[in-house]
């Protein structure tokens, strides 16, 4: 079985912040409109999203991981990443972005980072905007129209890679 989980936090307000793309995501998968017709993506699959605020997903993840008896190599943690550019991501074991609270509290939770990690790039900023907007304040904006028609290419392409894996 391989368990699929979406961070974010909890509550409408957040829904369009740039720090719940993986709750975007999970949405995304669970409505099939993005699942590639010729693959099962829902065989043996869980999905789930995250019902803590993102700087405390450790102890959700962790109690899934137990309930569930889920191998490292099995769980996915879909993920923000200011890292990466929007429109682009990377699935990768073990390796997520410099900084995230979220997956600290998760990696301290679990032992370890041995898992796979869906990195969604979100930032869409210039240098200079880098400069003027904190990265803690920039996840907590929605996504603006323009950003959104990017994310849900990308979506797609993410849950298509999903269904390889």
């Amino acid at each position: 079985m391989k368990l699929i989980i979406g961070l974010g936090n909890p509550g409408g307000q957040y829904k369009s912040n740039r720090h719940n793309v993986g709750h975007i995501v999970i949405d995304a998968l669970a409505s099939g409109k993005v699942r590639p017709s010729k693959l099962n993506l829902y065989k043996g699959l869980t999905l789930k999203k995250s019902d803590k605020f993102m700087n405390d997903s450790g102890s959700f993840v962790s109690e899934l991981v137990s309930r569930f008896q889920v191998l490292a190599s099995n769980l996915y943690v879909i993920h923000d990443d200011l890292d990466i550019r929007l429109g682009e991501f990377k699935i990768q074991f073990g390796k997520g972005p410099k900084v995230h609270n979220g997956l600290n509290d998760i990696y301290d939770n679990l032992g370890n980072k041995d898992f796979w990690h869906v990195r969604v790039g979100i930032d869409s900023r210039t240098k200079d905007q880098r400069l003027k907007t904190k990265g803690e304040e920039y996840v907590l904006e929605d996504f603006t129209d323009e950003e959104k028609v990017i994310l849900d290419k990308v979506i797609k392409e993410i849950c298509k890679k999903l269904a390889t894996l």
